[in-house]
């Protein structure tokens, strides 16, 4: 069954920025160098890519020596080497346990538009970004998962002691008790659970860094893929790069002043600026004994640290342009908040690189189990309707409940009252005008009490109906857990689980690059 396409304005939580970058790309062209929605833009991307033969053999050998010749990624390795081969890149924080299910999102995106390019006469291949050395622990120790009864359950790794507060780039962060124990323990009773949790055992072993748990996870599940792995934290890779921090350094004060002009340009557009700039904000950070310390200006005033570039760890604005020198990529792909990033980051790549890759939205998926579907369609719902809490979720169930002659009788008898109260306020207007105001306000109260009646009759139906109120339940927590889109909150770990490792094959194939929307997928 192809998946059914939800708009992304009929998403919760969608920004102005994305909606207009999905759908009114004219809006927001003057953010971006490239259209993502004309086929012809990959074409132009690539063509403005210089990428001298010797930064590729440098970053071909550092990139060999990150991802091996057995791990299903040496096609690829083979193919970047070749002189003219552009990079399709994507990338995500080093989360545990891979993440949110978008990353699995990200991964599919770029490996299904490197294989159409390729076919296209565009030689591609798919790089995943691991972003080591973002520093919020906090914002990556931890996972959230299901168990059988769908019920919601948070996993988390311990920090460190050492860390002890520190700013430290999160990919180095040994992790000596991984949950993987939790994690089998919420994933017995699937078909496949057992073998998921056996990759995650392997994937983290007591002590692994959560880069190295990461990588080793997504090169497991997404084998087939033949994605290309970057840990930026290498110093082969750093070594490589050094010469784009120097350039930025140089340019440091203008490109503070660029980057704030083109905050108030967003604002100004009516758009928000992912990255909030002000006085404090830095856009280097020095990468020395274990940590990672923010640079002031007043730092590259006092002191000359290009001779320490490669110990320089760019912030989120500058990370692209820096990732984008290290490779010849002709396209990004990237969720709505990466997108904003980019809106900001073009500023740069205008006075850095002189040019800038496709920036491109990942597929968005909602994973619709067969008995969720059942659910939805006894309802008499959508699935967007379900993308609430489980208070109006059950409130909308209980009005489908409801028995028709009751519902019936309610519509006739405050259709009758409205029609009652309209007569009788015209005749009132004529007597006395003060009468029918009164009048007013004595309608609202009554046709608000046989509201208020129908809302205690279809509360005692949800009431009577337990099993509806569990279905309520089961799909807030499938659907919308907390709050949130399904893809950005659990991982895909339950889903593998339950459907089989197989899964990664039908999201590739329902990946539609050339379709904006939102895909519900009934698994």
């Amino acid at each position: 069954m192809d998946p059914a396409c939800i708009r992304h304005t009929d998403l919760p939580g969608t920004t102005r920025l994305f909606a207009d970058f999905s759908y009114h790309f004219d809006r927001v062209a003057q953010f971006y160098r490239h259209d993502p929605h004309n086929p012809e833009s990959l074409h132009a991307a690539a063509a403005e890519v210089e990428y001298p033969d010797e930064r590729r053999a440098a970053m071909v050998k550092a990139l060999r020596a990150q991802n091996g010749a057995s791990n299903g990624a040496s096609e690829s390795l083979e193919r970047f080497q070749e002189p003219g081969t552009v990079a399709i890149v994507t990338g995500q924080q080093v989360g545990l346990f891979s993440g949110p299910a978008y990353t699995i999102y990200k991964a599919i995106t770029a490996a299904r538009v490197a294989r159409e390019s390729s076919a296209r006469g565009i030689p591609a291949v798919p790089v995943f970004w691991l972003a080591t050395e973002d520093h919020d622990f906090d914002e990556v120790n931890h996972v959230w998962t299901f168990d059988g009864a769908h019920q919601p359950l948070k996993l988390s790794a311990n920090a460190p002691s050492e860390l002890n507060g520190r700013q430290r780039p999160v990919g180095g962060i040994a992790i000596d008790q991984p949950p993987v124990d939790q994690l089998a323990e919420s994933l017995k009773g699937f078909p496949h659970g057992d073998e998921v949790a056996a990759m995650v055992r392997d994937a983290y072993p007591s002590g692994a860094t959560m880069g190295q748990g990461f990588r080793a996870l997504l090169k497991h599940l997404l084998a087939k893929l033949d994605l290309i792995f970057l840990d930026p934290l290498d110093p082969a890779v750093r070594k490589i790069g050094a010469p784009i921090i120097r350039r930025a350094l140089e340019a440091a004060p203008e490109l503070k002043t660029r980057l704030v002009e083109r905050s108030q340009e967003l604002e100004a557009a009516g758009y928000h600026a992912q990255v909030h700039l002000d006085e404090k904000t830095s856009l280097f950070f020095l990468l020395e004994n274990g940590g990672r310390v923010p640079l002031r200006r007043k730092d590259f005033e006092f002191r000359d640290l290009s001779d320490r570039a490669a110990e320089i760890s760019p912030n989120a604005l500058l990370r692209p342009v820096v990732q984008d020198y290290l490779l010849p990529t002709a396209a990004y792909i990237g969720g709505p908040a990466e997108l904003a990033y980019l809106a900001q980051s073009q500023v740069i790549y205008d006075r850095l690189l002189g040019r800038m890759p496709v920036a491109m939205a990942r597929s968005s998926f909602t994973l619709l189990e067969p008995h969720a579907a059942k659910l939805i369609e006894r309802f008499g719902m959508n699935v967007t309707q379900a993308f609430t809490d489980e208070g109006s979720l059950q409130a909308q169930i209980a009005h489908v409940l409801a028995p028709e002659s009751v519902k019936s009788a309610f519509t006739s008898a405050a259709a009758g009252l409205e029609s009652g109260i309209a007569k009788l306020r015209a005749e009132l207007e004529r007597f006395d005008p003060t009468l029918a105001a009164s009048l007013d306000k004595s309608g609202a109260k009554i046709l608000y009490q046989i509201e208020k009646t129908r809302r205690k009759i279809e509360r005692e139906t949800l009431r009577r109906d337990q099993r509806a109120s569990g279905d309520a339940h089961y799909l807030t927590s499938l659907l919308f857990p907390e709050r949130h889109l399904q893809e950005r909150f659990y991982t895909i770990l339950p889903f593998l689980a339950r459907h089989g490792v197989d899964l990664i094959d039908r999201l590739y194939d329902a990946a539609a690059i050339d379709c904006p929307d939102h895909r519900v997928l009934e698994i």
